[in-house]
């Protein structure tokens, strides 16, 4: 069973009158999960696949444009002539892997829905073991691998890597929420200890904020900063149309929408991940059909639609826009 993103884990305890009970009780467990984190890091002998290894992580729990980048940086790659290939865990599919991803036999129940919306655009590994799925991507002709995820995985040597953090913080949200770890925060380690192991910061802003939060920007220290937005790789459907998201944080989705000017007559948030059956998209489709309205979604989320319903669901693709793409080529360089 898939859970939803908790809200309170983005607000701080200064923002809100109390500490919430389910808090409390999951400190312990988050002290026990940053520890074993710590132990496994290192414990670890990280291993060069022969190819230069760039890491697109998270030091929270996920829901911060991290796919986007990495299809942004394996595009940039790819059009410098390097044969770049990425590289997922393949989360929410069955396939342990290595296994190269193939639009024409995987599905999002497989390999995961990420790694299928990235095969779109070229060569995507997925591989539970992710050195086993850069040593095989590596024996197939990679000159670089872009890694999906990873900050806390250990068992590659990286030559570059980028943790991507979500740069909004309206409305009483704050990425890090009060610098709790899971469970008990969205934290995946201890900020500065995630830092630490950074060789930059891509911060997301959402399309209609003008500038970074100048507090947010203080915590990164001396680490760089690229600030990165989502951009709308086409314009919103047209007409009145019913949203859904099975994604980190499925209320950005909704934002995002209307930002872009879509006409949202509702919307339903769903886990992240969330395995769509008709029964599920047959009330969504009711609701939209009593506003009139057709339906939209994520690309993230269109990949897990079951077939016979991706006709009647329309794809909403964003990417990942730098305001300094100078400065990423550079780091990119600094890889190569």
């Amino acid at each position: 069973m898939k859970l939803s993103t908790p809200r309170w884990w983005y607000v701080r305890e200064r923002d809100r009158a109390s500490m919430p009970i389910t808090r409390m009780l999951l400190r312990p467990l988050s002290w026990i999960w940053a520890a074993a984190t710590a132990r496994r890091i290192a414990r670890a002998s990280p291993v060069d696949p022969g190819a230069p290894v760039i890491c697109v992580g998270n030091i929270t729990m996920g829901g911060t444009g991290k796919t986007p980048v990495v299809r942004e940086i394996l595009a940039r790659l790819r059009a410098r002539g390097v044969e770049a290939h990425g590289l997922s865990r393949g989360y929410g599919g069955r396939l342990e892997g290595p296994v190269q991803v193939d639009l024409a036999v995987h599905s999002a129940a497989s390999v995961g829905d990420e790694p299928l919306m990235m095969a779109t655009d070229g060569p995507i590994w997925v591989a539970r073991d992710r050195t086993a799925g850069a040593l095989a991507a590596r024996a197939a002709g990679a000159q670089a691998i872009v890694m999906d995820d990873g900050h806390q995985n250990p068992g590659l040597t990286k030559r570059l890597s980028l943790i991507v953090v979500d740069g909004e913080t309206r409305e009483g949200e704050w990425p890090f929420g009060d610098g709790a770890v899971f469970p008990a925060g969205p934290l995946r380690e201890p900020l500065a200890v995630g830092l630490a192991r950074a060789d930059a910061v891509v911060l997301m802003l959402p399309q209609d904020v003008a500038a970074a939060d100048p507090a947010l920007l203080a915590l990164f220290g001396q680490t760089p900063v690229l600030i990165a937005r989502l951009t709308p790789a086409e314009p919103p459907p047209a007409g009145p149309q019913v949203g859904f998201a099975g994604v980190g944080k499925p209320w950005k989705v909704e934002r995002a929408l209307q930002a872009a000017g879509c006409e949202l007559a509702d919307f339903a948030p769903f886990p992240d991940h969330f395995a769509y059956d008709s029964a599920v998209l047959a009330r969504l489709a009711a609701r939209a059909e009593d506003f009139n309205a057709g339906l939209v979604t994520t690309e993230k989320d269109w990949v897990r639609l079951p077939a016979d319903w991706r006709d009647r669901v329309a794809a909403w693709p964003v990417r990942a826009q730098f305001e300094d793409e100078a400065a990423l080529d550079a780091l990119l360089s600094s890889a190569l």
